[in-house]
């Protein structure tokens, strides 16, 4: 496959390809990506190790690919990837995603430039240089998070004197202009900067959705010396706009996608307020090149969010009382629903992390050693107001009813402090010209604690407060069949927590619980200069939680462990490039299934949300005619989905996409000029994309009708 100089072009697949964190020194160095050889596993810990040669899969997903598709939000990893699912993904909110059938959590799941940020919030990629999926072998590279996988946003770093300006139109009405400026400065260009901003006004095609959006982000490079560079990045990015309600079952029975205007949003009442996700963040790096093949970084980074989050959310059927007479989780045969109106005003969300890592080389005998050790202290404050649930009165899903709003009784919110320190090794050992060993030994201690924001009844805070040590660990091997064919095997270990109310139901009120995860993947991969491919098996375990008894009186309730969620399947990838074209594809088989419950009817049942097939692939044809153009076309294809946690016989049908576009490049007077023109949803699918089964409420989102989009981009 060919190289490109600043972007991984990978066109929807979960190819064997490289995880690049920005370790090099000197910040004159240019990173050279294929999908071959060059790409280092930066992010899972194991230093100047190519991909090609590591025991795990991952994506690396790069501007161009991203601007060929279109995808101005993290949901829309969901188009170029058969492992990557929606997992509640709403106009005017934030993403979340599944990887191998596992809700990533936007708490603990994401990272920025390798540390760890908070994902609820509006994330723009406008200033980011690609995305970086790490799959499974959640424990090596965090304390605490989802076992389906890792997700890091690189920002885009200066790269030269660079010139470049971008226009975008989206039906019905989505406006973007954005500019990238580089630029060195002094005589050596020791001294380095980057400018990106962007705003774009957004008019979706949901209608009375419109909003705002703008980001302004600088980044700054200065090399005090052949062996010291020190880096600096600042990021502030606003958005306003409405979110979009789901639908949900009528009744029990799923509705079909035909029947309603999925240009409809049901959170549109007089009443109703836009969504605001602010967000600032600001990060220093130092890297320090050492004796010999060693090398010092300290990176800190602190984000800090600032939230409105308000909307006419439809739930279920209730009276006034707040009883639920009928439908309780979904909304009523006749289509009709109550309107709750939720406003959780003066969300503020700081995240603060500082990570020490030295890293190098040696030998021990025969055995070479590629080692990275060092400590990770991270701290998140969430602190909240009393928020309004309040019931404001009756909807209907052809959105023919409005009502007034609540009266506006306050409930209180929850504030959350965590506060973590991972100690942490990982070593490449090169045991031979064909076999190499990988093991990974992560501690973390953690301090996790949270109060409400207002008493309750009983005069109660609810107040409660833990600590908990683990280790996690994480071993691969690999044997290289030949120069371009790897097989390997890899294990480890993943933790999370949960932690039963302080309600006086709970018998274990105010206890933590650790949720542990086992990960296992046996994999085969090959890459030559035309054709890429994988093939992976995993086996995913991961505890789970559930409130058994009679939890109607006080002491009547426990929150335990019960059982596990078993996630088993086969990836597969292949890109191949011959002449004029470049095939890429992707595919996912899953078998998920709860095990080991001790409630009736759970065990065997498949989880909500998740599809047992999944395909994507896409197509470029370079058209030898004409100099510089070419035609895409992507295929994205999904199996049906569970409804119901308690019944899986409840689903959603499987459903298949076609999307079409074309890229132009140009050049006209010294300036490059890439046009772009792109059709998704081209033959007007209409069908349930996903879903979620979220608040104890089921919802159903479906596919965006046919959308039409245009984008000129200028280098100069």
């Amino acid at each position: 496959m060919a190289s490109t100089t600043t972007t991984f072009r990978f066109a929807g697949i979960a190819m064997a390809t490289a995880m690049v964190c920005c370790s090099p020194v000197s910040a004159q160095d240019t990173v050279t990506i294929t999908g071959r050889s060059t790409g280092t596993a930066g992010l899972a810990g194991f230093g100047n190790t190519p991909l090609a040669r590591a025991p795990l899969q991952a994506s690396v997903i790069g501007q161009g690919l991203l601007a060929d598709q279109g995808i101005l939000q993290i949901s829309g990893l969901t188009r170029l990837d058969a492992s990557v699912g929606d997992a509640y993904n709403a106009e005017g909110y934030w993403s979340v995603l599944s990887v191998r059938g596992y809700t990533l959590d936007n708490r603990f799941n994401v990272r920025r430039d390798g540390l760890p940020i908070n994902a609820e919030t509006a994330i723009a990629l406008d200033n980011k240089d690609r995305l970086e999926l790490i799959k499974g072998t959640s424990g090596i590279q965090a304390g605490t998070s989802a076992p389906g996988g890792l997700l890091n946003l690189v920002v885009k770093r200066p790269n030269g004197n660079l010139r470049q300006a971008r226009l975008e139109w989206r039906e019905r009405g989505s406006v973007l202009g954005a500019v990238d400026l580089g630029q060195r400065f002094g005589n050596d260009g020791a001294v380095a900067v980057r400018l990106n901003a962007a705003y774009e006004k957004l008019d979706p095609q949901v209608r009375n959705t419109k909003g705002e959006r703008s980001l302004a982000a600088l980044a700054a490079d200065w090399q005090l010396s052949p062996d010291t560079l020190l880096q600096a990045e600042l990021e502030s990015s606003r958005q306003r706009q409405p979110s979009v309600a789901g639908y949900s079952l009528l009744g029990n029975s799923v509705p079909s996608a035909k029947s309603i205007d999925p240009g409809r949003n049901l959170n549109d009442q007089p009443w109703r307020q836009d969504v605001k996700l602010d967000g600032d963040t600001a990060s220093l790096r130092w890297q320090q090149r050492l004796s010999g093949n060693w090398r010092f970084t300290a990176h800190a980074m602190q984000q800090r969010l600032h939230s409105d989050d308000r909307t006419a959310f439809p739930f279920g059927v209730y009276d006034a009382s707040y009883d639920c007479p009928d439908w309780c989780d979904r909304y009523a045969p006749d289509g009709s629903f109550t309107y709750w109106e939720y406003i959780s005003d003066q969300e503020r969300r700081t995240s603060s992390a500082l990570q020490l890592a030295v890293a190098g080389t040696f030998r021990t005998g025969t055995v070479q050693h590629d080692i990275e050790a060092g400590v990770l202290k991270s701290r998140y404050r969430g602190r909240f107001q009393d928020q309004v649930f309040d019931i404001a009165g009756i909807g209907n899903i052809d959105g023919s009813l409005q009502t007034a709003p609540s009266f506006g009784f306050l409930d209180a919110n929850t504030n959350r402090d965590e506060t973590s320190t991972e100690w942490f090794v990982r070593d490449a050992a090169k045991l031979s010209e064909r076999w190499q060993l990988w093991a990974g030994l992560r501690h973390t201690q953690m301090d996790r604690s949270s109060k409400r924001t207002s008493v309750d009844g009983n005069g109660s805070l609810r107040a409660t407060d833990y600590d908990r040590s683990a280790t996690t660990p994480w071993l691969g091997l690999a044997f290289q069949l030949t120069a371009r064919t790897l097989m390997y095997g890899s294990w480890g270990r993943g933790l999370e927590t949960d932690v039963a109310p302080n309600r006086a139901r709970y018998s274990n009120a105010g206890e933590s619980i650790a949720l542990q995860s086992r990960q296992f993947e046996l994999g085969i991969k090959h890459g030559d200069e035309a054709v890429e491919a994988s093939l992976t098996l995993f086996d995913i375990d991961r505890s789970q939680t559930a409130d058994v008894g009679d939890c109607g009186a006080v002491d009547t309730c426990r929150r335990i462990i019960d059982g596990s969620a078993r996630h088993r399947g086969i990836e597969g990838s292949l890109a191949q490039q011959w002449s004029a074209w470049t095939v890429q594809a992707s595919a996912m088989l899953l078998d998920a299934k709860r095990q080991g419950s001790q409630q009736a009817g759970v065990n065997g049942k498949r989880p909500v949300n998740v599809p047992a097939a999944t395909l994507r692939l896409s197509t470029e044809y370079r058209v030898p005619a004409v100099t510089g153009l070419a035609l895409l076309a992507g295929l994205s294809a999904e199996s049906d989905r569970v409804v119901l946690p308690y019944d899986d016989t409840v689903r959603i049908a499987g459903w298949t996409r076609l999307d079409l576009g074309a890229r132009w490049k140009q050049v006209v007077d010294g300036t490059t000029l890439t046009w772009r023109l792109g059709v998704d949803n081209a033959a007007d699918r209409q069908a349930w994309k996903e879903s979620p089964y979220q608040f104890g409420h089921v919802y159903l989102y479906p596919l965006a009708p046919r959308t039409w989009r245009a984008s000129v981009q200028a280098a100069f």
